[in-house]
């Protein structure tokens, strides 16, 4: 099971404790039972919320910042030094000592 991000987890906490908030000002519940059926749906409701939240998956994380990195490779108005390097192929390393020993 994946983990809740911080988004999840703050928009599932201030839905449950605005809510809270909002259901014992609404209902007057002063019974105990009143305010354990209040805080039960306050709970349902911000899991609702935080299963609810769009998380940003992996592959599209993935996607975009291959896509800027190649954007700043072609993009010509960039200084030289904001720019990416071209990648150099096996040919250029053949006959080329690694400096390990």
């Amino acid at each position: 099971m994946p983990r809740p991000t911080a988004a999840q987890l703050a928009y599932g906490s201030a839905t449950v404790v605005v809510s809270t908030v909002a259901m014992l000002l609404l209902f007057r519940a002063t019974t105990a039972l009143g305010v354990a059926a209040v805080g039960v749906a306050a709970l349902a409701l911000g899991l609702l919320v935080a299963v609810n939240v769009p998380a940003r998956s992996r592959a599209k994380a993935a996607r975009t910042a291959g896509r800027s990195r190649a954007a700043a490779f072609e993009d010509r108005s960039l200084p030289e030094s904001a720019r990416v390097p071209a990648a150099r192929g096996a040919a250029h390393r053949v006959g080329q000592h690694s400096g390990r020993r």
